[in-house]
């Protein structure tokens, strides 16, 4: 068994679609979140889990074109074609990374790795963005996102959930049950929750390009301590999104 990093992505976003393969300095962003993850040393592979229908098909072109593995599954049972990304990479632990996170931190992931591995736990997560409405403590900005879990607990979800919510979110089966798994939280010691570095929007994109039109070099990876340097020198750079908060979509998932 490894750790296994899988990144889900689909092109049929409502809000920006194909953003996964928009560009950024001319290359697509789903290209940066792969070569962020590659770079965190704990992780052995980095899958990308893609929806198995036509809409995506450049999505496995472009994963194939450059040396990126990647799993077909369903679109709407996301937590069946993750299971499925998993067992086929003999995933144990495996990392839970979204495609709307262009500025996630390798730094972070790899602490997230390390939390899980030093208590016994069945999951561990990132405490980031729309988890600071539940969450006593310091959250990360919403684009930190990453989750840290055994493969049992995946399969255990996989075999039992029956709500629509935990079928299309992942882990919201195994984080909803405290009293079944061990789970725990990275937590941040300073709040951030002025900062969104997730992409939604279009907003959100500008903001990420103008991250890494000032950020990014091809012989370093830049983290989030850089990003927080930058924006406190360079404020404007984040007025596109700043009026933009989690949407009721999150709420949802959320709730209860």
């Amino acid at each position: 068994m490894k750790t296994v990093a899988i990144i889900q992505a689909r092109m049929g976003s409502n809000r920006l679609p194909g953003k996964v393969l928009r560009p950024i300095l001319g290359k697509p962003m789903l290209w940066y979140i792969v070569r962020r993850v590659r770079a965190v040393p704990l992780i052995d592979e980095v899958v990308v889990a893609i929806p198995d229908g036509p809409t995506d098909e450049e999505l496995r072109k472009f994963c194939a074109a450059n040396d990126i593995a990647h799993f077909s599954g369903s679109e709407l049972d996301v937590l069946d074609r993750f299971y499925r990304a998993a067992q086929q990479h003999s995933a144990d632990p495996v990392l839970r990374i979204t495609a709307d996170c262009p500025l996630v931190d390798p730094e972070l992931v790899e602490k997230l790795i390390s939390k899980y591995r030093s208590g016994g736990y069945d999951y561990a997560a990132v405490s980031a963005g729309a988890d600071a409405s539940r969450t006593e403590g310091g959250c990360f900005p919403d684009g930190m996102d990453a989750e840290c879990f055994n493969f049992a607990s995946l399969e255990k979800a996989w075999k039992e959930a029956q709500d629509p919510r935990d079928r299309e979110h992942v882990t919201r089966f195994i984080w909803r049950r405290k009293g079944l798994f061990r789970c725990t939280k990275l937590m941040a010691d300073r709040e951030y929750h002025h900062l969104r570095l997730t992409v939604d929007y279009p907003q959100d994109f500008e903001v990420a390009s103008r991250i890494y039109k000032r950020l990014f070099r091809e012989d370093r990876i830049f983290h989030l301590s850089d990003i927080v340097d930058l924006l406190e020198r360079e404020p404007e750079i984040i007025k596109p999104n700043e009026h933009l908060v989690e949407g009721q979509h999150y709420r949802a998932v959320l709730e209860e």
